[in-house]
């Protein structure tokens, strides 16, 4: 993660001074409701946020956590992170028992003061401290008290009572104290009424919000984002101060402005450099072909180092020490192609983005701090190229499944513009396969299989052969396939670079026991390599519309030569099923002695009302059969 990404939401809590004891937190006084389907019950939880000024403020957070079974073990772990930017001045804990007799206090010495990195961050100074009681014997509560001071009033923090599924809640409360004068702006998602706003001393107003009794929820299947379905308010600020740097984030343009501010005047590349970009485009016309061989040139020379030290993880470094270093992180690598792509008479856009799972989430109509990565936008006259400047391998103009489908912001000299990278729909992704299979008498079945991914669907596979050795990529393989045994004894994969890239991969395996042979009957399963494998419940009645984010396509032709002498007793019907959800066919031949078969599922995105999901069920369960359907032969006398 290169941007610093640090909405704080490990329990969101407002101060709350008394302690608990007397048996406050016994597991008898939880209501029966909050019970239900719970691993997890939140106690309390109190969150006091108070903004001292535009670069300054400080967090308090209280709250205690009933840990039901060993399945809420992983809540009653606090972790909080901490940098230059936020420093944590006070940690108190206690262990409680489930009739709610204190066992354990924490102690100072018992909280570990780790690193926050991984092993692509050269320096930074993102940390954590962590603490576990490590307790066994459920239930049981910990409860602990935290305050953090704020550095800077660039990330305000989210209230999120009901932190996951599985998790009930029975009170919680989220208060901001700021002067009078300042604007605290908020967005609040399933809490009814407005926050209750008063004056407080000193000059200053508070603004609290609190919930109580809310039961514990199951994430369903293709849910919406967590916010759309639980209590959550965003809070941003208005006039913010970072390190000295001064902004605002009342609108998208204004925070635009602000990051342009930081970014700008370094782009000046050495000499050097400049003389080797115009080499590189010399006699080039095609833009498009210019960018490409300048982020080759990119890649070639340069590789992906998160820097993360205070306004570091905000500011990028000047192109000329990435020139000099051969490194950067996602700021300042997307800076050097940005420089490099001036240098060739080509603009293009510095774009903040929220990259990862998740990533679609940014709330569009809520101007705050919501994103964790750079990429470069180059605006040509028809179309658009996005670069992911941190890989080596990509092609230019794709961005793939970490980057794509959602909210950029476009940091320009006027400000910030929002906008959307690009969708790979149906026609994008796409897995077309293709397979030629020998059954042996005694029901070994020997195939080459060569298979073209394309879009979302090739990403998995350039990971594994940029990421991994090829004794490693064999492992892979050998636990990808639905087959008893299997052994592979050759596979290889081609790239087509491309704004649409395509893997195509070749595959000879060899799986024993494939079909079934009973006297004088035979067994087989005509879909050798592509099983829809979902089944959903329809047990309990669905609550939240079902969210289908990625469209793609599967395809395969299936040729199966039989030992010769066999004649079909049963074969499964053709199926052709359309629905709103997608589109799924296939079907089964006997041709002599060989067995044709054809496949084709289709999955649209889109966003369908609750009630339809007994039909996506239905759907998914018909699909499910027809891929396990079995062709039965008989031997002819």
């Amino acid at each position: 993660m290169a941007l610093r990404f640090f909405i704080i939401i490990t329990g969101l809590f407002t101060f709350y001074s008394s302690s608990a004891g007397g048996g406050e937190y016994a597991v008898s006084l939880i209501p029966p409701s909050l019970l239900k389907k719970a691993n997890v019950v939140k106690r309390m939880e109190h969150i006091h946020f108070e903004i001292i000024n535009t670069g300054e403020a400080i967090l308090k957070k209280k709250y205690a956590l009933t840990i039901l079974n060993e399945n809420g073990a992983r809540a009653a772990a606090f972790i909080e992170y901490y940098d230059k930017l936020h420093s944590i001045k006070n940690i108190e804990g206690n262990l409680y028992d489930a009739e709610g007799r204190e066992l354990k206090k924490l102690k100072n010495k018992q909280v570990l003061d780790l690193t926050g990195s991984d092993d692509n961050n050269l320096a930074d100074d993102n940390r954590r401290k962590a603490h576990h009681f490590y307790h066994r014997i459920y239930p049981y509560t910990v409860e602990y008290e935290v305050e953090i001071k704020y550095n800077g009033t660039l990330f305000f923090p989210v209230w999120m009572p009901r932190e996951e599924e599985f998790f009930s809640v029975e009170q919680s409360r989220f208060t901001i104290l700021a002067p009078a004068a300042y604007t605290v702006r908020y967005k609040a998602f399933n809490y009814p009424g407005e926050p209750v706003t008063a004056a407080a001393d000193k000059g200053k107003k508070s603004i609290s919000w609190q919930v109580s009794q809310l039961p514990a929820i199951s994430d369903e299947f293709a849910s919406p984002p967590w916010y759309e379905i639980n209590p959550v308010v965003l809070t941003g600020p208005s006039e913010f101060e970072i390190e000295k740097y001064k902004g605002d984030m009342g609108s998208w343009k204004d925070f635009g402005q602000f990051v342009y501010a930081l970014k700008k005047g370094r782009d000046e590349l050495p000499p050097q450099v400049k003389q080797t970009v115009q080499q590189l485009v010399s006699g080039i016309s095609d833009p498009k072909q210019k960018i490409a061989v300048l982020y080759n040139y990119l890649q070639k020379n340069t590789r992906y180092i998160s820097i993360q030290l205070g306004i570091g993880g905000w500011q990028p470094f000047d192109a000329s020490y990435v020139a000099s270093k051969s490194y950067g992180d996602c700021k300042a690598l997307a800076n050097y192609m940005y420089s490099l792509l001036k240098e060739a008479g080509i603009p293009s856009v510095y774009s903040l983005v929220k990259a990862g799972r998740g990533g679609g989430n940014i709330i569009a109509d809520f101007p705050a701090q919501q994103f964790n990565h750079v990429i470069l936008s180059v605006p040509l006259q028809k179309d658009t190229v996005w670069l992911e400047c941190t890989s080596q391998t990509l092609p230019a103009g794709y961005l793939g499944g970490h980057t794509d489908n959602r909210y950029a912001l476009l940091v320009t000299e006027e400000g910030g513009i929002l906008v959307r990278t690009p969708q790979y729909g149906l026609e994008e992704n796409q897995q077309l396969r293709k397979i030629n299979a020998v059954l042996e008498p005694e029901g070994a079945l020997k195939l080459k299989a060569v298979t073209k991914y394309s879009g979302l669907q090739q990403d998995r596979y350039h990971s594994l052969i940029h990421n991994l050795s090829k004794e490693r990529v064999k492992e892979s393989l050998q636990e990808e396939f639905d087959f008893a045994t299997y052994d592979i004894s050759h596979f290889e994969y081609k790239e087509h670079r491309s704004s649409l890239p395509v893997i195509e991969e070749k595959l000879d395996i060899l799986a024993d026991h494939y079909a079934t042979i009973t006297g004088k009957r035979l067994f087989i399963l005509p879909n050798i390599m592509t099983r829809h494998g979902r089944k959903l419940s329809t047990d309990a009645e669905r609550k939240f519309d079902i969210l289908l984010e990625t469209a793609w396509r599967d395809v395969d032709t299936v040729e199966i030569s039989l030992p010769a002498g066999y004649t079909a007793e049963a074969m499964p019907k053709d199926v052709s099923l359309q629905t709103p959800f997608g589109r799924y066919e296939s079907a089964v031949r006997l041709q002599g002695d060989k067995l044709l078969y054809y496949r084709r599922m289709e999955q649209y995105s889109g966003r369908f009302p609750a009630g339809d999901y007994t039909e996506l069920a239905k759907f998914y369960e018909a699909v499910y059969k027809s891929d396990r359907a079995r062709v039965v032969l008989v031997k002819n006398e």
